[in-house]
């Protein structure tokens, strides 16, 4: 598995040029972010930053399909708006024209989005694309799994639970303008709960920052992940042992990982969007590779 330090330099509302290190924050909304920043809007990630309204704009597609670079003064890493004119946390909007067509994207915060610091940290691939079957452990209210929504488009779906009440009410909003999602308040240490609801997946992404979260992923895995199927999950360090280095509580998780039939690929710092966090990224059940013929 190869790791990597360094988690790129993106402005405060969604990549681009900013410094700084994001403080605290709960599994879908980043606390405050300090240091300093190019363009405008705090580490909350509110309607400020990215693009000033009426500023020229280009898209680039990013590397990573289904998510793209606004240029700009500032640049953003953004998403396309699968439902055009609205917004799920208050992020900015931009509209671009291409070929006579205005198309909407949203702008898509790194101090809000664990996936979007790793992004932006390089991580070689989030394996969710258009078309993906995601199941989302630890949605919060909603705000990674709109920009997951955006990513797979009409034609993938992502499996959305949630434990806190409070947190899938905002859950469930969301997801009545949103077809793809599919909103589940239950607690991820019980599969069995909504196995009825949930199909087979292509990748399981887990955000639970809880001290058992290596097992959370894997009693899902074992439900629902297919062979060679992906997974992406978040560690927060202190969620897991505050008294022990990040690195060996990282360290320790991957161990875990091993031992239930998952083989991690890379592994990335959240830093600076998120303290003491790592983004871990691999496979299920790996298939191996048939070795070649030896020669005659």
């Amino acid at each position: 598995m190869r790791g990597r330090g360094g988690g790129g330099r993106g402005g405060r509302d969604g990549g681009g040029r900013g410094r700084g290190r994001g403080r605290g924050g709960g599994r879908d909304g980043g606390g405050r972010s300090g240091g300093r920043g190019f363009g405008r809007g705090g580490g909350r990630g509110g309607r400020g930053g990215g693009m000033k309204g009426g500023a020229k704009v280009s898209l680039e597609p990013h590397r990573h399909e289904g998510i793209f670079i606004a240029k700009a003064k500032d640049d953003a890493l953004v998403t396309r708006n699968l439902v055009p004119g609205e917004s799920v946390y208050g992020e900015k909007r931009i509209t671009v024209e291409a070929d006579g067509e205005k198309v909407e994207y949203r702008v898509w915060n790194p101090f809000r989005s664990k996936l979007a610091a790793a992004v932006l940290g390089g991580v070689d691939n989030i394996w969710i694309k258009p078309g993906s079957r995601v199941l989302y452990l630890g949605a919060a209210s909603g705000t990674t799994v709109s920009h997951v929504s955006d990513v797979i488009g009409p034609t993938g779906i992502v499996y959305a639970v949630e434990f806190s009440h409070r947190c899938g009410r905002d859950l469930v909003n969301m997801a009545k303008k949103r077809t793809n999602v599919i909103p589940i308040i239950e607690d991820a240490r019980h599969p069995a709960r909504y196995r009825m609801l949930v199909g087979m997946v292509d990748v399981i992404f887990a955000d639970v920052a809880q001290p058992d979260q290596a097992r959370i992923i894997a009693l899902n895995a074992h439900s629902f992940l297919k062979a060679d199927g992906k997974f992406v999950m978040s560690i927060k360090a202190n969620c897991i042992d505050s008294t022990a280095p990040p690195e060996a509580v990282f360290a320790q998780e991957v161990a875990k990982l091993q031992q239930e039939k998952f083989k991690p690929y890379e592994q990335v710092t959240l830093e600076p969007f998120e303290r003491d966090h790592a983004c871990v990224v691999g496979a299920y059940r790996a298939s191996k590779k048939p070795k070649a013929p030896s020669a005659a």
